[in-house]
């Protein structure tokens, strides 16, 4: 969906950071989009593209996912919905736990903000091995909506980020792969 003009100045633009924030990591710095108004409304206009008419609401996942999120909901005119690491929305609220390489977490949501029946949009700046984003699509499926679309950034390829979320049946779609 992403213009080949985009794409290009998204990979002259997003930096690799070596060895961060472990060694063996290739982290990709998408910060310096932030530095270019034109080439962020470019990326919003984009992810708009890919949502409109299909959902009605956008859920995004902490943090980088709010950075795009919250304005892809904006320009769609539909609920925006934090999904936050535990602990730090006030109650009532809907937990699900998740593993992670070396242990587990939980992510959380307010009970009653996504609604029975909503088509949703999950969205984060960048999809790798889809742990957090599956747990985020159930929060979604506890509370009787339905997970529609998933929206990055960034997708790492070899990370099998996609095969955990194809059994949401939701279309995926990611700017850039890696």
């Amino acid at each position: 969906m992403a213009s080949q003009e985009l794409i290009k100045k998204l990979e002259e633009t997003i930096e690799n950071v070596p060895d961060f924030p472990i060694p063996g990591i290739q982290f990709k710095d998408i910060s310096p989009i932030f530095l270019n108004p034109k080439l962020y409304e470019e990326v919003i206009a984009d992810l708009v593209a890919f949502s409109k008419g299909k959902i009605d609401a956008v859920c995004g996942i902490e943090s980088r996912g709010y950075l795009f999120g919250i304005a892809i909901a904006v320009a769609l005119e539909v609920p925006f919905i934090l999904i936050r690491k535990a602990g730090k929305l006030p109650p009532p609220i809907i937990s699900e736990n998740y593993d992670l390489e070396y242990g587990s977490a939980v992510i959380e949501t307010r009970e009653g903000q996504i609604k029975p029946g909503q088509r949703i949009l999950i969205h984060d700046d960048l999809l790798a091995t889809g742990g957090t984003t599956e747990a985020a699509a159930k929060l979604v499926e506890k509370q009787g909506a339905t997970v529609s679309q998933f929206s990055f950034l960034i997708g790492l390829k070899g990370l099998n980020g996609d095969e955990k979320l194809e059994k949401f049946n939701a279309e995926i779609y990611h700017i850039l792969e890696f």
